[in-house]
């Protein structure tokens, strides 16, 4: 259970016809990869999340941030949000991914196979723990891009208000909704829990973007790279007219939940940078990945973190941080805030500009984090962990099919169901916990391998990975117990069908 794999028989199994994967990816196409997953998946939507938490009625240790039990042997009611200092939780993150960029950069320059940390993993730390974190990838991927399919459903919503077309909420919000839906003047759609609805246009896209998915990558990434530019151009747009209409008072206090806040804060839109691991993911299908990879990587962690900072002080500054609690569509809703109080033409056409920015930003990053996904069942199966109809490749289009198929149906369906909230905080869990094995694999490898070439090397030995060690553990306290829990119950399942499946059809099983 403990036995590695060794790099170079990874590679040359990845290089055989029936299951090598077409090299089509270069370093902008790569960029453009993180960018979309980064960007689309926290910046319209689980920004608001972090800024407002998720209070409750009543004090629940369940709810707690576990560091909030640590420090002040106590809970509180819900999960406190940072408010206008997300900010500085932002500068945290970037911290946190820079350092854990970089591991995932020599690894990914040493080992350019499909799976990304669980690759490295089973490389480094053995089988057992490999499939310990492919289990935890899959959970990763899967509620990851649940959360942005709600978040990209809100913004259609905003779309149809724009367009004044009406529609029923009930096709148009998630069934389960912790608390409750209220229009923008504070009147009462559902109350907080079920209600008899389903989210259509969530579970929609992850369906559509699926059949894009089965045709291949490179169309994907033509795609998405298109879908990457115009969500950057209304970025820019938020910021550059948001900052004309900001007020200064909203930023008083500017750490309302002190330090417990801007860790949950930054705890919570951590998985956003999942980014890192969609674009070392693709790593199999790049032209020269011990190149591309590394630039990949540490371009999307300066772009995104830049404007990540400059989104969280103008949407802080242009309404009150309480006003975006529980809103899946923030920074359109913001500008919408805006206009009603005071009718602008500038801020009515910016915001259409910016919502149609929005719902293509949720789009690349669905169709990124459903690459993702379908790549890590893909390397399991080939590895034989999972059944081997999830590493066959479609016999025109050479893509994983049944794999793409399988994690679109998984996730579209929850995404019909459930708030963004819920989903985003389980994704967060399963993304650090990936980031700690990854730093630690590459302590490893350095002490393993330390004469294998590398195309990129982490500075200043194994500080930077130990960093990355302590700093992700440092956020997974932020988020509350029950997210814990649910992560430990979710890894528990894994290691029953490993134990009853999948070590029999190791390569290294032995009665």
């Amino acid at each position: 259970m403990f036995r590695t794999k060794s790099i170079d028989k990874l590679i040359s199994e990845s290089e055989q016809p029936e299951n090598a994967l077409k090299k089509t990816l270069g370093p902008v196409s790569l960029t453009a990869l993180g960018i979309g997953a980064v960007i689309g998946s926290g910046i319209f939507t689980v920004i608001g999340t972090a800024i407002g938490g998720n209070p409750a009625a009543l004090a629940d240790w369940r709810a707690s941030p576990v560091i909030d039990l640590i420090l002040h042997h106590g809970h509180i009611a819900g999960r406190p949000g940072a408010g206008p200092a997300l900010a500085l939780s932002l500068l945290l993150v970037a911290v946190v991914c820079c350092f854990t960029g970089l591991c995932y950069a020599e690894l990914a320059s040493m080992i350019p196979i499909a799976g990304s940390a669980y690759t490295y993993t089973y490389a480094t730390l053995g089988e057992l723990i490999a499939w310990i974190i492919g289990w935890d990838l899959i959970l990763e991927y899967a509620f990851s891009n649940m959360s942005v399919s709600v978040g990209f459903a809100a913004h259609f919503v905003d779309l149809l208000d724009w367009l004044g077309v009406p529609m029923s909420p009930k096709w148009l919000s998630p069934a389960y909704l912790p608390q409750g839906l209220t229009d923008l003047a504070g009147n009462t759609i559902y109350a907080p829990g079920w209600h008899f609805g389903f989210n259509i246009p969530a579970f929609l896209i992850v369906i559509l973007l699926t059949v894009v998915l089965v045709r291949g990558i490179r169309e994907s990434a033509r795609t998405n790279n298109i879908m990457v530019l115009i969500k950057l151009a209304a970025i820019l747009v938020f910021i550059g007219v948001g900052l004309h209409f900001i007020h200064p008072s909203y930023y008083h206090p500017f750490s309302p939940n002190g330090w417990s806040g801007m860790l949950a804060g930054g705890s919570i839109i951590f998985f956003t940078y999942i980014g890192f691991d969609s674009v070392s993911t693709a790593s199999e299908e790049c032209r020269n990945a011990q190149r591309d990879v590394p630039i990949g990587i540490i371009a999307t962690l300066v772009i995104c973190t830049t404007l990540y900072i400059a989104v969280s002080l103008v949407l802080t500054g242009l309404v009150p941080w309480r006003s975006v609690i529980g809103d899946a569509a923030p920074v359109v809703n913001a500008l919408r805030r805006l206009t009603l109080a005071s009718p602008n033409t500038l801020l009515h056409w910016t915001r259409l500009i910016v919502l149609l920015g929005a719902i293509i930003g949720m789009i690349s990053s669905i169709l990124v984090f459903q690459l993702g996904q379908a790549r890590i069942w893909f390397a399991m199966s080939r590895d034989r962990l999972l059944p081997d109809t999830f590493s066959r490749l479609h016999p025109r289009f050479r893509t994983p099919a049944f794999a793409t198929w399988f994690a679109g149906v998984l996730v579209a369906i929850p995404a019909g169901l459930f708030d963004v909230g819920t989903l985003a905080e389980l994704s967060n869990i399963g993304t650090l916990f990936a980031f700690v094995l990854v730093s630690a694999g590459v302590i490893v490898l350095r002490k393993k391998q330390p004469e294998r070439r590398r195309g990129f090397r982490v500075p200043f030995g194994p500080l930077f990975p130990i960093l990355s060690i302590v700093f992700c553990i440092l956020l997974m306290a932020g988020l509350p117990v029950l997210t814990w829990l649910r992560f430990f119950v979710w890894l528990v399942i894994g290691l029953f069908v490993y134990v009853l499946y999948s070590r029999k059809r190791s390569e290294f099983y032995t009665d």
